[in-house]
């Protein structure tokens, strides 16, 4: 006699057959759930803690090696003081020493490593997303010795870029030769950039949010600690090697009034358009140099020639020049100073660049946004003199929108000219600037400074950085009911028979849940097992079970389930319930947990479809009030 099954599922006999329940995988289950061990992350957080003095002492080396360089191009003479070079009287003969320079970084580009060309963001994003963050060890030499080089001599650069990228490189390095794995060692390569940013600049928080925004791709404690307390390691090396006070210095400001923060808003959105104008100019430079018929090691050298021609005009374009920051948001800048900080040094710094040498992109951005950012709040206080901005503030909200708009790092841009200023009542001013550039730069421009090379290249960076579906899913929102199970009662013939009278389609189905008459879990089968011809067809069903079962809990997340699978490699996935962990609940496969997240998959391009249109109407209709204008 048998019953009836309204599910589809094999009929059940009334006949009890006595198995052995399936071993249990709680210590299996343990272990996936415990997907971010706390010892792994201490383990981490060690390296990157003892990885970050080290860059700490790099860095110092490399401000006392720009230092050394400048002194004996210059000078000719053997010191590590450092100079400024706003004040030479060299004569023409200044414009054959940035070539000079120019023709050495070709030389260790060329012989030494491609990878020390650029300004170091843009190359360490590509080693994460391409090739497991493996960065060359001899990175780590080449790029502060060619930057040192290419800066000493006179290049418009600042020394943020090269030890990013030499902390970054320092950290894959220190990956490469633990036992770590592809994601941890990424964690350790932005633990190690960053480390360098907080070393030069002083500004821990800032440097965390930049390995968010344009180095980890992710939020989580697994890699938040290790960069958090790699950064505050940078920033204690600042104060002990550089510094305790602000890097730049500007007058203390008041907070400003309702009305100011509106007008520094539109400040911000001009540099927005701004900040996407000197993007696509760099990359129409670097553009140019790809046509040249001569190898690109001569390029940096031939770039070099606008370097120490502009350098002849204006000496103040030279070098690193940190002082220029502050001259540009001290207030005092005369309206000379602040063209020359804006357009000379974005004329010696952009041809620079495109060349492809060695150097930074942050301090020239913020050289030329914050002298941008005090030329137009002088016009609109001419113009609207109840507008209830002053310069300073002005300056430092250009320098920060400058960057936001330009690579938009929008929290980085804000925390950043926070942190290396002292000044809290900027906070609101610096939130409506540089929100306002962000917006701006979004509708024109699909890339951004760090990642218009890369993508030019065919790789694809993220642009949001919403929860993990995996993570934010639980597996009962996908589970689906056991609409074919086996009964525990029947023998393997009876399945057989079952399979052939139902037609199943074992293309899809290629594994089965078995369960007793009261539908708790006895184990899993799989269709080889079924159909294989040298099982005895009389034998009960159990015999053939798989010798270990794997389980999910229905309130666990698609992550959990994703591990289970990957690890113990089960067709079929039942889902228990927690507080019965027998109690089937329905079954998940690999094809449900696909269709999750092509379904996500296909939420997410609609909408990047979306906003895509609304860019290009948006950078359409501004072509076509450029034309009716002409």
């Amino acid at each position: 006699m048998e019953e009836e099954n309204p599910n589809g599922s094999l009929p059940k006999k009334n006949i009890p057959i006595s198995v052995s329940m399936r071993p249990t995988l709680e210590a299996e289950r343990q272990k996936v759930r415990n997907i971010i061990p706390v010892k792994r992350v201490l383990y981490l957080s060690g390296i990157a803690i003892v990885n970050a003095l080290v860059i700490g002492v790099i860095a110092r080396g490399l401000i006392a090696l720009i230092a050394l360089v400048t002194n004996l191009a210059f000078f000719g003479k053997f010191s590590l003081e450092e100079v400024e070079l706003g004040h030479h009287t060299f004569g023409w003969t200044v414009i054959l020493i940035p070539v000079i320079g120019g023709v050495l970084v070709g030389i260790m580009a060329k012989y030494g490593s491609k990878a020390i060309r650029g300004h170091g963001i843009p190359e360490a994003m590509e080693q994460i997303l391409t090739n497991q963050s493996k960065i060359p060890p001899r990175v780590t030499i080449l790029k502060p010795l060619s930057a040192a080089i290419s800066i000493g001599t006179g290049g418009p650069f600042g020394a943020e870029g090269p030890i990013i990228s030499t902390g970054g490189a320092f950290g894959s390095f220190i990956g490469q030769a633990s036992r770590v794995t592809d994601n941890e060692r990424k964690i350790l390569l932005a633990a190690g950039a960053t480390a360098g940013m907080a070393a030069i600049f002083g500004s821990p928080f800032a440097a965390i949010l930049l390995a968010i925004e344009l180095l980890l791709f992710e939020f989580s404690p697994r890699s938040i600690i290790p960069v958090a307390l790699s950064c505050i390691t940078g920033a204690a090396c600042h104060i002990a090697l550089f510094s305790s006070g602000p890097m730049f210095h500007m007058p203390a400001v008041e907070a400003p009034t309702y009305t100011a923060l509106a007008n520094y808003s539109i400040i911000g959105a001009i540099i927005g358009v701004f900040s996407a104008l000197i993007t696509r100019v760099v990359y129409l430079i670097e553009d140019g140099f790809e046509k040249l018929p001569i190898h690109w090691m001569w390029w940096p050298a031939i770039g070099s020639i606008a370097v120490g021609v502009v350098g002849y005009i204006a000496p103040s374009t030279l070098g690193v020049g940190y002082e220029n920051i502050s001259t540009a948001i001290s207030g005092e800048a005369t309206i000379q100073v602040l063209l020359v900080l804006c357009f000379l040094k974005l004329v010696s710094w952009a041809i620079s660049l495109g060349s492809g040498t060695s150097g930074g992109t942050l301090a020239p951005m913020l050289t030329i946004g914050g002298a941008a950012g005090a030329l137009i709040g002088m016009g609109w206080m001419a113009v609207f003199p109840g507008s209830g901005i002053n310069i300073p503030t002005a300056a430092l909200v250009g320098m920060a929108a400058m960057f936001a708009g330009a690579s938009r790092a929008l929290l980085t841009s804000i925390v950043f000219a926070l942190e290396t200023t002292m000044q809290p009542n900027t906070l609101t001013p610096l939130l409506g600037g540089c929100t306002a550039a962000y917006f701006v730069s979004f509708f024109l421009m699909e890339n951004t400074i760090m990642t218009e090379k890369i993508a030019r290249r065919g790789v694809h960076t993220p642009h949001s950085y919403a929860p993990d579906i995996l993570d934010s899913t639980l597996v009962k929102n996908i589970v689906k009911e056991a609409v074919r199970l086996l009964s525990a009662d029947n023998t393997i013939g009876e399945v057989r028979s079952w399979l052939e009278k139902e037609n199943i389609n074992t293309e899809r189905q290629r594994s089965f849940a078995v369960t007793d008459h009261d539908q708790r879990l006895v184990g899993t089968v799989d269709l080889y097992a079924i159909t294989d011809g040298n099982n005895d067809a009389n034998a009960p069903i159990t015999s053939i079970l798989n010798p270990r079962t794997a389980t999910v809990y229905e309130d666990n997340t698609l992550r959990v389930a994703v591990d289970i699978l990957a690890r113990l490699k089960p067709a079929l996935l039942p889902v228990v319930s927690r507080a019965d962990k027998t109690k089937l609940t329905g079954v998940i496969s690999h094809d449900d947990i696909l269709q999750t997240l092509r379904l996500q998959k296909d939420e997410v391009e609609n909408m990047q479809r979306t906003i895509s249109l609304k860019r290009r109407s948006f950078q359409i209709i501004v072509r076509g009030r450029k034309f009716l204008h002409k």
